[in-house]
This record gives C-alpha cells, sequence and structure tokens, in this order.
C-alpha cells in the first residue's frame, strides 16, 4: 500500500528554500492565461507555514499590503509545480509559529525586527 502512495506522491519542488514564519519573501508563479503562461511575482511576508507532517499538503501563506492598505493573503502549496522559485529576501525575528497578529497591524506597526545570524 505504501509504493502505491510514494507513486502517486508529487515531488518536492527543489526551487523552495527553508521557510520561517517571518521571513520576508518574493514567491514567483507560473500564471497560465488561455495558451500563454507567464510568471507572476508575489512579495510580502510568510505569517504561516504548514508542513503537514512531511505529506502532500505542506503550505505557507504569504501576507502583502496592497493598494489603498488593503491586506491580500495567498496560500503557496509547498510541493507545487506551479512555483518558479521563492526568493528568500530577509528574515525577521519572531516568537510565533503564526503571525495571525499582523493582520490588524498597518504602517510602521507591521514591521518586524530584522534578524541578523
Amino acid at each position: 500500500m505504501t509504493d502505491l502512495l510514494k507513486a502517486v506522491e508529487a515531488p518536492a519542488n527543489p526551487n523552495i528554500p527553508d521557510l520561517r514564519p517571518g521571513d520576508a519573501v518574493s514567491v514567483h508563479v507560473r500564471i497560465k492565461e488561455g495558451d500563454r503562461e507567464r510568471i507572476q511575482e508575489f512579495k510580502g511576508t510568510v505569517i504561516r507555514l504548514r508542513s503537514g507532517n512531511g505529506g502532500q499538503n505542506g503550505n505557507f501563506t504569504v501576507r502583502r499590503i496592497a493598494s489603498n492598505g488593503v491586506g491580500v493573503e495567498r496560500t503557496f502549496l509547498l510541493r507545487s509545480p506551479r512555483i518558479d522559485r521563492v526568493v528568500v529576501e530577509r528574515h525577521s525575528q519572531v516568537r510565533r509559529a503564526q503571525l495571525y497578529f499582523m493582520r490588524g497591524l498597518s504602517g510602521k506597526s507591521a514591521r518586524l525586527k530584522q534578524k541578523f545570524n
């Protein structure tokens, strides 16, 4: 039975580095429009990372502030072949696994302290 499950399993995407909550990332996603395909960039902060216990359904949620101060969140699958690449631009120091409190913050209070290694 486990051989059958492994045959159906999607391979891990090598273009996704190790992510942590609080990371400022740029996710490059392949978008299909009609018969054309293009790459769209989604820049923001990782507010949630769900590993799925090493299974198929691990995902991460990225939040950014769009025009007029409207917050936009987008969830990406860790094993998705649609993700072209993920670039970690900076690591932030956070003390929580899920940063849902960021939804209620705006402006300067929504900044996270940068972590220096």
